[in-house]
């Protein structure tokens, strides 16, 4: 346990330093757009190209196990819309949120520092490939059930338009293509550029942990709605479970990539989910309460998962 603990204290210590300066320090929310876009258009991007690029083709044949990571995740989305839906108190477009909240995990910020520190640097792989996939299932059903939640219903190309846009234009994404694009020609980009690249990944877990700080500070907590009584839960424990179980029968699966996709399920509420409350104005303070309550709980759900993995109780 002492191992975990010194492996996750960093990386959480990271975000709490972001809180308690946001805390202190009182710079205006404008101020952590230029960080978050540095996170995630120049830094992260590198570091999925650079483990995608220098890996073996071979190891992009566990379709079935993605689809099956990915699949699992799509029947969390579906519970807690129904929970959400069957309850009574929230429309369409309000349990559409609550169905993120409980299925889109902060995979992009927390996912790849954890998973490499845990697991190593081969962890980068299954990360990236699962971020693929889980974002283009969330990008897929947020704004296809907005749009029948809605009164003033879009036409139908223009809801397709905008989620092929937000899959193909997402930084994330292009760098996992490209790097697929070079594993398959074996292509290493000049000792210049590649030196860069190693530089801009470095900085990507450290950025991307501080920002995550700051988001939670400077979205403080006004009440505890009872929607999160399931919700966390479901975040937290079953979201992780059902990902187990939808992939451990799978044969002949590297540990490291059972390892961490596991991990990206455990993982808190994303911020991204913020940012759709607000666009699509359904259920924004209390999916930011989410988000602050899962974090804080992750600290203990997350170092529990490791200790379970790093001891080989997993499998």
């Amino acid at each position: 346990m002492i191992e975990v603990i010194g492996l996750v204290a960093p990386l959480f210590t990271l975000i709490l330093l972001g809180y308690i300066s946001a805390r202190v320090v009182r710079i205006p929310l404008e101020g952590l757009a230029w960080l978050n876009f540095f996170v995630i258009y120049i830094a992260l991007p590198p570091l999925f190209f650079r483990y995608l690029s220098i890996t073996p083709l071979s190891e992009f044949a566990n379709t079935t196990f993605l689809f099956c990571a990915t699949g699992a995740t799509f029947c969390v989305f579906s519970l807690s819309f129904a929970i959400a839906r069957l309850s009574g108190r929230a429309n369409t477009r309000e349990s559409t949120i609550q169905g993120l909240a409980g299925a889109y995990g902060n995979i992009g910020y927390l996912g790849p520092p954890l998973a490499i520190a845990a697991f190593g640097p081969e962890a980068g792989v299954p990360v990236a490939l699962i971020f693929c996939l889980d974002n283009t299932m969330h990008f897929i059903m947020a704004p296809l059930l907005m749009s029948l939640g809605d009164n003033n219903r879009e036409a139908w190309i223009k809801v397709i338009g905008r989620i092929l846009k937000n899959i193909f234009t997402h930084p994330f994404i292009i760098s996992t293509i490209v790097g697929l694009i070079a594993a398959y020609y074996q292509y290493q980009p000049p000792a210049p550029v590649n030196k860069l690249l190693h530089s801009l990944a470095d900085a990507a877990a450290p950025c991307a942990l501080f920002a995550l700080g700051v988001t939670a500070a400077m979205r403080p907590l006004k009440r505890i709605p009872v929607d999160l009584a399931y919700l966390v839960p479901i975040k937290l424990l079953l979201h992780p479970v059902a990902v187990y179980l939808a992939i451990s029968w799978i044969p002949d699966v590297p540990d490291h990539w059972v390892y961490s996709a596991v991990l990206l399920a455990s993982l808190p509420t994303a911020t991204n989910v913020f940012v759709i409350a607000q666009n699509y104005q359904a259920w924004e303070q209390r999916v930011s309460s989410m988000i602050v309550i899962s974090t804080v709980v992750s600290v203990v759900t997350v170092t529990g998962y490791l200790y379970l993995a790093k001891n080989g109780y997993l499998l």
